[in-house]
């Protein structure tokens, strides 16, 4: 099961009531006492991945982002139940990234991989279910990238600018390592690797993240060469969801 971060909490306290007590989450949601609190609508098959972030800030507390494979629809879960259930022409969901991917926005949006073997064709949900980018991942792949795609997805504050990027490694191979624009597709950065495993986290402390790379037996880390344009926020590490979710087993764990 893939587990990302929440992002966009203005309190690093803030779990989905905001009453300082962690809640267990899937397709259902349980209080820390083992009651039921919400249930996923019209479920069938299994969860692929359960994200936790702020969704729609205009509702309070986090939201839980369920991508269900059987169903192949995105649900996000509040505590009053499902916000939205949406789908792109019954196409499975399987991995995605969620984060503010918009230029000069806070908007939270949900980019899908799909499921393709090969030539596969990401779309993109807004915070409102609304299917909003789709494309193409040949079209936007330099020359040479595996025609499976991306594999291991994260989101990633990497330039330090507002709006943020996805990082992914090719997929079924120990392969290169990219940074690209969800909402795009278009390559931003390509790293020569040979990645078996690919996370993301603030590791030197300029609240930024680093891109961390597990090839054989070598940990390769990466920084954002580039001055940071915000030096002076807080360390990520600050907020205890991020804390919470960054330690977590998920569906990339060894």
């Amino acid at each position: 099961m893939q587990q990302q971060e929440a992002f966009g909490t203005q309190n690093s306290d803030r779990l989905l009531d905001g009453d300082g007590r962690d809640e267990v989450v899937g397709a259902t949601i349980l209080g820390p006492d083992g009651q039921l609190l919400a249930k996923a609508a019209e479920f069938r098959g299994h969860m692929d991945s359960v994200f936790v972030a702020d969704v729609r800030p205009d509702l309070a507390g986090l939201e839980v982002i369920l991508l269900e494979e059987g169903s192949n629809a995105v649900q996000v879960l509040g505590l009053g139940g499902s916000v939205w259930r949406s789908d792109f022409q019954a196409q499975e969901p399987q991995n995605a990234a969620v984060g503010r991917f918009g230029a000069d926005s806070a908007e939270a949006f949900i980019w899908c991989r799909s499921r393709c073997n090969e030539h596969q064709k990401p779309f993109v949900f807004d915070s409102r279910g609304r299917v909003v980018f789709t494309y193409a991942m040949d079209d936007v792949a330099p020359p040479g990238w595996t025609v499976r795609g991306v594999e291991v997805i994260h989101g990633i504050d990497w330039t330090g600018a507002p709006e943020q990027l996805a990082c992914a490694k090719e997929r079924h191979r120990s392969g290169d390592v990219c940074l690209f624009e969800p909402l795009t597709g278009r390559f931003v950065t390509r790293i020569a690797e040979a990645a078996d495993r690919l996370y993301v986290a603030d590791v030197f402390g300029d609240w930024r993240e680093e891109v961390i790379v597990l090839s054989g037996n070598e940990l390769h880390i990466y920084q954002n060469p580039q001055s940071n344009p915000q030096p002076g926020r807080e360390r990520l590490w600050a907020d205890r969801n991020y804390r919470r979710l960054k330690q977590c087993h998920n569906y990339y764990s060894p």
